[in-house]
């Protein structure tokens, strides 16, 4: 067996009260504030998303916490990854959960993330409105680095080879990439440590890490995936007059991500369970229709199988977004209508428990995947899938194993399936050609 995954999943600490939200917000603003206001913006719209096991926590009682690591751990993640709120003469926010983690015992690893780029009223980190500025290019940039360093003598703390993992969410803002990371590098070792292990967050326009002066790049969707080419098949009708956000099919995101090419740099995988923050912009917000713990679970198990076969990545992490975001409708915890579907999909990944062929559309990619270690059972099911009807309409619960073999429309769909996977074609066809004589 290889080895196992290693998913690391970014965390929101935006989950109590702070007095720089009081002033903006409003008197006891947490993001559960944005969280329970959100409405449905079209029949069928999964809002609001609502707590189950954990419930409305807050994270100013650092035990909460410990029940999240706890509930992480117990679903195969290896880690967190803590957004660090730090701006213009080094002023922090949403730094409390942070740092009673670190001062507590709690049994689970972590890094950090340096969201750098400024914080605004419209949650995007543009220019307009802006409520906390960075100061990049000097001094800033520099503390950043130091103010971290007692820290990564924690054994908690997330290294590859010694060298301690730090994410940064906007490696192109920054004035002069490369001589910085140098300056960094050279800070880390002179407190003892070999290196460091930096990762830039792929946001628009960051591809190779090595442009910037990092070692491996960290795949951030819905980055990169919400475009035209990912909007639904089918028509929605929205019910929200003010709205102008848009609109994507998880489906299509997943076909989108698994057909990525290989990099010839180092690439962490990322993935999200799904994706909606309307909660923050009702009218304007991003929404991914027809995404479940299935879907979840399939895209997971593909970039799991690239991430063991990819020899860049020998410690095999891969990236969710995220444990908490629950303004953002991307969150592992459990929630009223999924309840652990998302967290038991991670674990069935993790201890690489195989996939069931019937569960899932008729691709080539995804069969190919499937096929590389099949027994009997999977033949069968083989069979079956060979005969399979899927609609676009349909989710991948609701796909529906055809009964009409004999009909010109099955005909038709086979003659279409060889046409657009020849090579797969020449494999199952005569398989199925000779489990249909057997039968």
């Amino acid at each position: 067996m290889t080895s196992k995954i290693k998913p690391i999943a970014f965390y929101l600490p935006q989950f109590h009260r702070v007095e720089d939200n009081d002033k903006w917000w409003g008197k006891g603003f947490t993001e559960w504030t944005n969280v329970a206001k959100a409405k449905p913006n079209f029949e069928g719209h999964y809002q609001p998303h609502i707590p189950r096991e954990m419930g409305f926590y807050d994270l100013d009682n650092v035990e909460r916490m410990r029940e999240q690591a706890d509930l992480a751990k117990q679903h195969g993640l290896h880690g967190f990854c803590f957004y660090y709120y730090r701006f213009k003469d080094g002023k922090r926010i949403l730094e409390r959960p942070l740092d009673k983690y670190v001062e507590s015992d709690i049994d689970f690893p972590y890094c950090f993330c340096w969201a750098n780029e400024n914080w605004t009223k419209t949650w995007d980190g543009l220019d307009k409105e802006i409520l906390l500025e960075q100061n990049h290019g000097g001094k800033d940039d520099i503390d950043f680095l130091i103010e971290l360093l007692p820290i990564f003598n924690d054994d908690r703390y997330i290294k590859v080879d010694g060298k301690p993992v730090v994410l940064v969410y906007r490696a192109d803002l920054f004035k002069d990439a490369k001589v910085l990371t140098q300056k960094w590098r050279e800070l880390a070792r002179e407190a003892g440590f070999p290196d460091l292990h930096l990762c830039a967050v792929q946001f628009y326009g960051i591809d190779d890490p090595t442009q910037f002066g990092f070692d491996a790049a960290v795949e951030f969707p819905p980055h990169t995936f919400i475009g035209p080419e990912n909007r639904p098949s089918e028509s929605i009708d929205i019910s929200n007059p003010n709205f102008t956000g848009g609109i994507v099919d998880y489906r299509k995101v997943l076909s989108q991500a698994i057909n990525k090419p290989n990099v010839d740099y180092v690439r962490y995988r990322g993935i999200i369970p799904s994706w909606d923050n309307t909660a923050r912009r009702q009218d304007t917000g991003h929404i991914l229709v027809n995404s479940s713990p299935s879907l979840y679970r399939f895209w997971l198990s593909y970039i799991a199988s690239q991430t063991q076969a990819d020899e860049l990545n020998p410690d095999n992490f891969l990236f969710v977004n995220a444990w908490n975001e629950w303004a953002e409708g991307a969150h592992l915890e459990p929630d009223m209508k999924y309840g652990l579907g998302y967290l038991e999909a991670t674990l069935a990944v993790v201890n690489q428990k195989k996939l069931d062929i019937r569960d899932y559309v008729v691709n080539e990619n995804i069969l190919n995947f499937i096929l590389q270690d099949m027994n009997s059972s999977d033949i069968a099911a083989l069979q079956k899938a060979f005969n399979l009807s899927y609609h676009q309409d349909n989710t991948v619960e609701n796909i529906q194993i055809a009964r009409t073999e004999g009909t010109s429309d099955f005909v038709k769909f086979r003659r279409k399936f060889v046409q657009k996977f020849p090579k797969l074609s020449q494999k199952i066809l005569p398989l199925y050609l000779k489990l249909r004589k057997v039968k």
